[in-house]
């Protein structure tokens, strides 16, 4: 069995922390009041852990390709993280909470998929 599995419900709990941040700072009351989330600003602890969460994630998804077992995992998560990036580059407030729930909920459902194969293989 591929180590890299052995991150994978690090890098679930944090989709899941990830969709909860994303509600708090592009959420539905930040939509009504017209508040801008980049005024709101980030703690240092939690805007470091979150860069340093988002890197290591992009690593493990490059380190997903090597293994077969993995590989089409890895692939698939890549193409999400590159499309959701470039759908809310584009988009308006209002649809960057949906691109993120969307491509949140698709990356959590790999990863699921991703510990269940590796679940049965052992």
């Amino acid at each position: 069995m591929n180590v890299l599995i052995l991150a994978a419900p690090y890098f679930f709990l944090f989709e899941l922390w990830q969709l909860v941040m994303s509600e708090r700072y592009v959420g539905i009351k930040q939509i009504a009041r017209n508040g801008d989330p980049r005024k709101l600003g980030l703690g240092e602890f939690t805007a470091f852990y979150w860069s340093t969460s988002i890197l290591l994630y992009w690593a493990w998804m490059l380190c997903l390709l090597v293994g077969p077992f993995t590989r089409v995992h890895g692939l698939i998560l890549l193409v999400v993280s590159v499309l959701g990036f470039s759908i809310r580059r584009n988009c308006g407030l209002k649809w960057i909470l949906v691109t993120l729930t969307l491509e949140g909920a698709i990356r959590i459902g790999l990863i699921m998929s991703l510990l269940g194969m590796a679940w049965r293989r052992l």
